[in-house]
């Protein structure tokens, strides 16, 4: 019977991809772009390869057909909802609650769809300067990849858009500003303590604080902190280089949360599949109930929005952090989940042997797309998301002291614990530590960005022994 259903399922998805045209195909490439990896997006050639990507990552499955869904409607391509048993009025309402694809992403579609051939011939002639000359862009949406792979324009920086769309189009400036004032809504709702929606980036983190000084604590004071897994990939199958020094960030890891009364697992060099698994594992543990928190720390290669396993096979961090939700680990349901993340996020860049960077080396023309923290997070209550570095950037990794991020992480939380500070304002600490560090060469930088929905301060309870730096 199941083989049944998932043949009709198939059958429908190829109905599907036979009804779209080649723009409709790059217009699902686009709208999925901070959904699955960039590296595996680049090889699509039909609706088929993104329906296998979105199955393969989770998204999409019989039992659960909206995010395709969501994406034909944001096509305009209503008469094929009804394969899925959707109508248009049904995405709809459904949108606010289920809806996957970022106001970011929805925006620049909007744009694109809305930029004529007579208004995308003036913007290239305003940005001249800043295109490759041999890479002149044949459609709106061209244009827009373009220019977020440069880095000219990205989800918290919307102002070249801004000022090209207010000498060509006053209808394209409104629809920038729309996604401005949802975003700034956004932003409030959270400062307010929403758990819905994502919070911002440690920029505004003082905006929140008079909040959050209103806020109370999540319960920390149960019999059992929680579990602490540390995935520590140091050796990997083909191309990506051995991560030096990564051990000594997962010793060190490792005995400071033990310190902080978590039960620390340690994995190493787990494949992609190894690692899915392995959340699936802890996904169904039954102890969580009698828990307070979960951590789960990751040191591996990465890029934008994901991590490698040994297999050299990405793995999203959405999808790692999905697993935890109140849905999917009851257990867990209203208790703190932090996530801390050592990897780069994006442009690979050749380091001296003294620091290497936590990027894929050999591969320079992999130039992904921007996914930000704040997409990378469950849009649901009580996670926080730690990333070493901010998106598009490498991450750095000294071959012999370990990781600048994860050693400052260690560190502060070592200093700060003790003093009673929360999650937040340590973190915050970490951020100016690592701002302040440089390479040998004194040409390289690196700055940390969390992400989060934590709807309460999260503070540790202080140990009674002393820190383990002190121990030595």
């Amino acid at each position: 019977m199941e083989d049944n259903v998932s043949l009709k399922f198939r059958q429908q998805l190829l109905l599907i991809d036979e009804n779209l045209v080649a723009e409709d195909v790059a217009a699902l490439k686009f709208l999925c772009t901070d959904l699955l990896p960039f590296k595996k997006l680049e090889n699509v050639k039909s609706a088929v390869d993104i329906f296998q990507l979105l199955m393969a990552e989770e998204y999409l499955n019989e039992e659960d057909t909206f995010i395709l869904a969501e994406l034909l409607y944001k096509i305009k391509c209503h008469s094929l909802l009804k394969k899925l048993g959707y109508t248009k009025e049904k995405v709809q309402e459904c949108l606010h609650e289920k809806g996957r694809v970022s106001l970011y992403r929805q925006m620049l579609y909007e744009l694109s769809e809305n930029i004529t051939n007579e208004m995308l011939k003036d913007i290239i002639f305003l940005l001249q300067y800043c295109l490759p000359k041999r890479r002149i862009p044949l459609s709106a949406l061209e244009l827009l990849i373009l220019l977020e792979k440069q880095g000219l324009v990205t989800e918290n920086n919307v102002q070249m858009l801004e000022e090209v769309c207010m000498k060509v189009s006053p209808d394209l400036l409104e629809r920038v500003n729309c996604y401005k004032r949802a975003k700034d809504n956004k932003a409030a709702s959270l400062t307010q303590g929403f758990s819905e929606m994502n919070l911002e980036l440690p920029a505004e983190f003082s905006n929140a604080e008079n909040e959050s000084k209103k806020m109370t604590s999540y319960k920390m004071d149960g019999p059992h902190r929680g579990f602490c897994l540390v995935i520590n990939n140091v050796n990997f199958d083909r191309c990506l280089q051995e991560r030096k020094g990564s051990c000594k960030d997962a010793g060190e890891l490792e005995r400071v949360f033990t310190w902080l009364g978590l039960d620390v697992r340690t994995y190493t060099d787990l494949t992609s599949l190894e690692i899915k698994d392995l959340m699936r594992t802890w996904q169904q543990l039954q102890d969580h109930k009698d828990r307070d928190c979960f951590i789960c720390c990751i040191l591996s290669h990465g890029e934008s929005g994901a991590i490698y396993g040994k297999d050299e096979e990405l793995v999203s961090i959405r999808m790692i952090m999905s697993h935890f939700t109140a849905k999917q680990c009851p257990q867990l349901a209203d208790k703190p989940k932090l996530f801390f993340i050592q990897a780069c996020q994006g442009k690979e860049i050749q380091c001296p042997v003294y620091v290497e960077g936590d990027a894929r080396i050999p591969d320079l023309t992999s130039m992904q797309q921007s996914i930000s923290p704040s997409e990378s997070i469950p849009e649901e209550a009580d996670f926080l998301l730690g990333m070493a570095t901010i998106d598009g950037y490498v991450s750095f990794r000294h071959i012999e002291q370990g990781a600048w991020y994860i050693q400052a992480l260690c560190s502060k939380l070592q200093l700060l614990v003790p003093r009673g500070e929360d999650i937040l304002s340590i973190l915050t600490e970490v951020n100016e530590d690592v701002g302040r560090r440089v390479d040998r060469l004194g040409t390289k930088k690196q700055m940390p960005q969390p992400a989060y929905t934590l709807r309460r301060k999260f503070i540790f309870p202080i140990p009674r022994d002393p820190p383990p730096s002190q121990k030595h």
